[in-house]
């Protein structure tokens, strides 16, 4: 069977001194000091990884709702926000990540808007990516959307091992 990957995009970014260092893209947009999150004794004035994922995923997952409402021939209000919460957290001698999408279509119903929401996680590269390796929670206008357990891996037991 052939594959039908297609590779669209690669981005390439150098670290130096972890989370105390700094990074840069291969393009140069990104030139950044890194830090350990203020909260836990950073310095102020740099970004941490934590931070950059946020960023990235509400891009990413703003945009998989743009093709979602394209796919219908809607459009979304042009002040439709995505906010994404990444936490960091230490479970026994690892560390872990989970994410909280909120989602504010602002021209939708209810509904409507819950549909769209979980239609873009299925298409959604981060949450693509994530699935099956972190908890990611899914919110409209702070209210939290259930998931079934094939949705989001962090809830749901797989392959013998819970999430």
């Amino acid at each position: 069977m052939e594959s039908t990957k297609k590779n669209l995009y690669t981005a390439d970014a150098t670290a130096v001194g972890g989370r105390s260092g700094h990074v840069r893209s291969a393009t140069g947009i990104v030139d950044l000091d890194m830090s350990v999150p203020e909260g836990l004794g950073g310095k102020k004035g740099a970004t941490n990884p934590e931070e950059l994922f946020a960023a990235g995923y509400a891009s990413c997952f703003q945009q998989a709702l743009l093709v979602i409402a394209q796919r219908a021939d809607d459009k979304l209000d042009p002040a439709t926000e995505v906010k994404c919460s990444v936490t960091l957290f230490q479970e026994g001698e690892g560390y872990g990540l989970s994410a909280v999408l909120d989602i504010d279509l602002k021209s939708f119903d209810h509904d409507k808007t819950i549909d769209m929401v979980r239609q873009a996680h299925k298409i959604c590269p981060y949450s693509v990516g994530t699935r099956g390796n972190m908890e990611v929670e899914l919110k409209v206008q702070g209210e939290t959307i259930p998931l079934a357990p094939e949705e989001n891996a962090g809830v749901a037991e797989k392959g013998g091992v819970t999430a």
